[in-house]
């Protein structure tokens, strides 16, 4: 059986985790934080001590932290994963970064006779903890399919995009194309307003006609006050808009589904962040 390790038990991660043991996989964890441990006492998941222990009993590596930085210190850091992983073990980094991060990392790991596969998710923790988590991969094909035992404990469908790096393109123009879309719903229920047309009204409607949308459902949801989704996911939309913003540079000068997604950020109050994976 698949020997999986995780790292990065958050709102999504623990979920994740949860899954794999209820698959029935051996599971071994670290967390930064003693805390995120608790809700796996007395369970047969292992604790190790330092990521390159937990790496040096696995298989399969996954790694669910927030950004760039997060992923290279649970990694490149003293007793990092990349210490103990071993010759034909995959790192599977499901935190949404940089492509480039992850082709540095695949680098190394390949010194050491070991694979990385980027493996960001989309659907949050209610998804995880139902077994349907989108999971976006990128790398060696053999490199995937070693690691699909344990992508699907939580994640249906698992779709290999191409190689490394793919799954994160994928991933961050996903999440542009949602920003850019929940811009555009905004506008329009904004000029419906202007017009006479409530937005609670014009979002009803156009749920359940042709202009419906992931977006304007949340919008809806969110009351048709697009700062509330600011302040619930306005640092994470930011963070991937400005990502792709960093793999669209140079020609053409102008994407529109960049431009319409920095507005959107701009009327959440979550203006674009820096990016650190480059």
């Amino acid at each position: 059986m698949t020997h999986a390790g995780f790292i990065g038990l958050g709102s999504q991660g623990a979920p994740m985790a949860r899954r794999i043991l209820d698959a029935g996989l051996p599971l071994t964890l670290w967390a930064r934080r003693a805390a995120s441990l608790e809700p796996f006492a007395g369970t047969k998941a292992d604790v190790a001590a330092t990521p390159a222990e937990l790496a040096a009993a696995c298989d399969v590596v996954g790694v669910c932290v927030v950004g760039d930085t997060d992923v290279e210190e649970v990694v490149l850091g003293e007793a990092g994963v990349l210490a103990g992983l071993r010759p034909g073990a995959v790192l599977a980094v499901h935190s949404t970064v940089h492509p480039d991060t992850c082709r540095r990392l695949g680098a190394l790991a390949a010194e050491r006779g070991a694979h990385v596969v980027d493996a960001p998710v989309s659907g949050g923790g209610p998804a995880a903890g139902e077994g349907k988590l989108l999971v976006m991969a990128g790398g060696e094909s053999e490199a995937v399919e070693r690691c699909r035992p344990v992508f699907e404990t939580y994640g249906d469908p698992v779709v290999h995009l191409g190689p490394l790096g793919a799954g994160q393109v994928t991933k961050i123009l996903n999440n542009t194309l949602f920003t850019a879309n929940f811009g555009l719903a905004a506008s329009a229920l904004a000029l419906g307003r202007r017009l006479g047309v409530e937005p609670e009204r014009f979002a009803e409607v156009a749920g359940h006609g042709s202009a419906a949308s992931f977006a304007l459902g949340r919008l809806a949801a969110s009351g048709c006050d697009p700062t509330r989704m600011g302040a619930v996911a306005g640092g994470l939309l930011g963070k991937d808009v400005s990502l792709m913003a960093s793999l669209a540079e140079g020609p053409p000068p102008s994407e529109v589904v960049l431009d319409q997604a920095r507005v959107a950020l701009d009327n959440m109050g979550a203006p674009l962040s820096s990016t650190d994976g480059k």
